[in-house]
Parts: C-alpha cells; sequence; structure tokens
C-alpha cells in the first residue's frame, strides 16, 4: 500500500522507529454471499481490502474509500466485527509499525470488481468455501464478519 503523506512526514522525524497506526479491513460480501479480495502487488498475498485512515476520517468511511479506490466496487459499511491489534511489522527498507485494525463487514451496492490502482494484482469475488491461500489473520476476518457474534475482540487483562 502506498503510504500516505502524513506518515511520510512522521517518518522524516521518526525515522525506522516503530509506529503505532491505525487501520481498517473490509470484508465487503455481494448479494450473491461472495467475498471481495485483492491480491497485493507488494507481496501477492491474497487479502480483504485494507487502509489506513486520513487524520480525521472517519474508520467506516476509510473502508468504504479503500474498497472504491482499490476494486472500483462501491459499498456501504454494516458493523464492525473485529478490533485487533496486529504484529509488528518491519518493512524491507527497515521502518517499523504495528496496526490497530477494525473490521468492518460491508454490503457491495454498486461497480464492477476490478484493479482500480497500483495497490493490487487482481481483485474478484470469491465463494467463501473456494478462497485463494489466505493467512488465518484473512480467513479469521471473514468468518468474524459471517457470523452473528457481536464484534470480536481480545482482551489480555486480569481478573
Amino acid at each position: 500500500m502506498p503510504t500516505p503523506d502524513f506518515i511520510r512526514e512522521i517518518r522524516s522525524a521518526a525515522g525506522h522507529q516503530l509506529l503505532w497506526l491505525p487501520g481498517v479491513s473490509a470484508v465487503v460480501f455481494d448479494d450473491a454471499g461472495r467475498v471481495l479480495l485483492g491480491q497485493r502487488a507488494d507481496n501477492r498475498k491474497w487479502t480483504v481490502i485494507t487502509g489506513i485512515p486520513d487524520p480525521g476520517e472517519q474508520p467506516a468511511d476509510c473502508a468504504v474509500r479503500e474498497v472504491y479506490e482499490e476494486t472500483a466496487v462501491r459499498c456501504v459499511a454494516e458493523r464492525v466485527v473485529l478490533v485487533r491489534s496486529g504484529k509488528q511489522v518491519t518493512y524491507p527498507n527497515g521502518d517499523m509499525c504495528q496496526f490497530m485494525d477494525i473490521t468492518f463487514r460491508c454490503r457491495a451496492v454498486g461497480g464492477e470488481a476490478r484493479v482500480n490502482d497500483d495497490e493490487s494484482v487482481q481483485v474478484g469475488w470469491y465463494e467463501v468455501d473456494a478462497l485463494p491461500p489466505m493467512d488465518a489473520g484473512q480467513q479469521f476476518r471473514i468468518k468474524q464478519a459471517l457470523s452473528d457474534e457481536p464484534t470480536w475482540f481480545e482482551s489480555t487483562s486480569l481478573d
């Protein structure tokens, strides 16, 4: 994903040190129950659509914006399904980040899925029982979006 300008500005002062950043994920379903996925250009992994909110941008608005920017699909955010801290990531240039992800279940309302920017090499609709190879975290997001459970979160607090 291209680095937003506001993060470049922070990086100019912070160097490669760890940045704690917001992130959103959008699990988008069409009327047939298929899920929208993209194959990332940077690492070729299949994922739900993700992004970083701009300063002041509401997370749900970011999810909707990112879906359109990356896939040309119009969607609406229906509910939050997961909130979790990701693992620390070190990029090839040495930059370190850790994301607080808010995952939304979204419903497609228009557009045709296609690669719409340089962040993906492929995008498309997939039956939930015929997904391309994906890591467990991506599969968990889809599972939670399909469930009727309340928002999932992890807690390590003491009782």
